[in-house]
């Protein structure tokens, strides 16, 4: 059976139907456990890799959708979603009870329970973004906004941080490969 046929990438298949966007769910070759993993597999930056992190504040589960050559700054979480607390990482298995989705598919949408979410401006530096849909080997191709719309998302630059502090983050749009209807096509 293919991966795009499993339970929870359906989910996330039937969620961007849903929202009214294409279903661009892929099935790579290699995986896309990490988001060097997956930039590798698709071949785009680093940047264009939707990180899907879940954290509780004050025991309330939360989504932060960062770039994947940013880290997420903890600290500031709180204040970027209005919520007060202490920022802590759930378990695995707490992970996937509440969205679904096992750590390295977790997906932003498709989630068995609505979470307060905020993402990484960032992202915008690119055409097409890069998130996890419901398994290691696959993704879809989406945008920063749709994002934003698919998931009541707080867009926020300050929940995230290059990973190399001498980077420069710009709003530029960059060009990626974008997929649809699991064929590859290079955008001009």
């Amino acid at each position: 059976m293919s991966l795009l046929e499993r339970a929870a990438v359906k989910k996330v298949r039937q969620a961007l139907v849903d929202a009214g966007q294409e279903d661009s769910v892929v099935e790579l070759a290699e995986t896309a456990r990490s988001a060097e993993d997956a930039a590798a597999s698709i071949g785009c930056e680093l940047g264009a890799i939707v990180k899907s992190l879940v954290f509780t504040i004050e025991r309330r589960f939360v989504m932060v959708l960062v770039a994947g050559d940013h880290r997420c700054i903890e600290d500031n979480l709180p204040a970027a979603l209005n919520m007060q607390g202490a920022v802590k990482r759930p378990q695995a298995s707490e992970v996937k009870g509440i969205t679904g989705f096992t750590i390295g598919g977790v997906a932003p949408i498709g989630l068995s329970h609505p979470l307060p979410m905020v993402i990484d401006r960032s992202l915008k530096r690119f055409e097409t973004v890069y998130a996890a849909a419901g398994h290691p080997h696959c993704v879809y191709a989406t945008t920063a906004a749709s994002l934003s719309r698919m998931t009541d998302g707080i867009i926020s630059a300050s929940i995230a941080e290059p990973l190399n502090p001498g980077d420069a983050v710009t709003v530029e749009l960059k060009k990626s490969r974008s997929f649809s209807s699991g064929r590859e096509k290079r955008q001009e």
